[in-house]
């Protein structure tokens, strides 16, 4: 797993993870997080507890569209933002890898097609309210 930081040290804003590193469970984005993210590798017979998720009042007012895209296929090559625009790098990812986006930019080039299960923190209330675009 590679985590790529903000140029201050402190501010995680990407993680990579390869679908290689998985053994266990391996929880992959920290907990104080809106978007939340474990790989598990079990083995035939583990069975789980039945259990359901409660409701919750967020704690706290501000909230962030945190993103996440797993690649089922094909090949993406990730570019990775910081908080002051600043292209941070770039990753390549194929089969079974995921790249996480808490804060910062990012953008995608699409290598070899390509199919991605893409996550997002919710409710979504349109781009206006989601996004803000980079200068290229």
């Amino acid at each position: 797993m590679k985590q790529i930081y903000s140029k201050d040290g402190k501010t995680l804003l990407h993680i990579v993870s390869r679908f290689s590193d998985i053994s266990e469970r391996v929880d992959i984005i920290p907990e104080n997080n809106f978007l939340q993210l474990a790989a598990l590798k079990v083995s035939k017979g583990k069975k789980f507890r039945p259990h359901k998720h409660i409701w919750k009042k967020h704690l706290t007012e501000k909230t962030i569209a945190q993103e996440s895209w797993v690649i089922l296929e094909g090949e993406v090559k990730f570019y990775f933002y910081d908080l002051d625009d600043t292209l941070l790098g770039t990753e390549i990812l194929g089969r079974g890898d995921t790249s996480i986006t808490l804060q910062g930019g990012h953008t995608y080039e699409i290598l070899k097609d390509a199919v991605v299960y893409e996550y997002k923190t919710g409710p979504y209330h349109g781009v206006k309210m989601d996004k803000e675009f980079l200068n290229e």
